[in-house]
């Protein structure tokens, strides 16, 4: 194994730009992919037979078909209808698609974690269904379902790698062609190796951080630091005076 030739690779341009297209991908992913998620949870909250029979369906498409498959269902048959998509638009649609029918298990899960007590008494006060969900289920929701969804950004960060089968030059395909023209694989896939194992580290930083920034407890904490430096900076100016 050469550590120099690890290196190179670790500061190559080449090895940097597949790492950025493996965590747009990912990152746009996991972004549409809330966004679908959370419109199959609502659906599913509805007492409409239509919308339950529409989220089964996808759920059921998505849920029971490997990653694999519909990347390359996308990529390959979207075409024979007219749609021309890059590899990498083809890439994210599909990943998010798939990421979509996970997410609205979690986000449903956490909606129903919510006491419905809670929300007889907030429509008791007056308050709109939507406003019900916006101010009072869905800020307690967030804070159940963010474990969850951090594994799912590592998931889905390690997922991205299949999008190699569709040509997208993504961190894996880089660390393969490379391999593959001077056969030192285990230096290319090292090097790839500690890319993911850095982006998998800012995910779980990332995700511990929102924790904390969500946790009660941490926000009466800062509160009362805020409310401590205000006093002191109070009784300074008083002394001064």
């Amino acid at each position: 194994m050469s550590f120099e030739l690890v290196l190179t690779y670790l500061i190559s341009p080449t090895f940097f730009h597949g790492a950025l297209i493996t965590l747009l991908i990912t990152v746009c992913s996991l972004f549409f992919g809330a966004i679908v998620g959370l419109i199959i949870a609502l659906l599913q909250e509805t007492r409409l037979r239509a919308a339950h029979g529409v989220t089964l369906a996808y759920l059921w498409l998505f849920r029971g078909t490997p990653v694999l498959f519909q990347i390359i269902f996308v990529y390959n048959v979207l075409p024979s209808f007219g749609i021309r998509l890059s590899a990498v638009v083809c890439a994210v649609l599909a990943l998010s698609l798939n990421e979509g029918a996970y997410m609205a298990e979690i986000i449903r899960s956490g909606l129903q974690a919510i006491r419905k007590g809670q929300r007889t008494a907030a429509l008791a006060l007056g308050m709109f269904p939507s406003d019900v969900m916006r101010h009072v289920v869905i800020p307690q929701a967030v804070r159940i379902i963010l474990p969850p969804i951090g594994n799912q950004m590592i998931g889905m960060l390690k997922l991205s790698a299949l999008v190699s089968v569709v040509a997208v030059e993504d961190l894996l395909l880089i660390a393969n062609q490379t391999a593959s023209s001077n056969f030192r694989y285990f230096e290319a896939l090292t090097a790839a190796g500690i890319y993911y194992l850095v982006l998998t580290t800012l995910f779980m930083a990332l995700q511990s951080l929102i924790e904390r920034r969500l946790d009660p407890k941490s926000r009466r904490k800062r509160k009362a630091m805020s409310m401590m430096e205000r006093l002191l900076g109070v009784g300074r100016t008083t002394t001064v005076r």
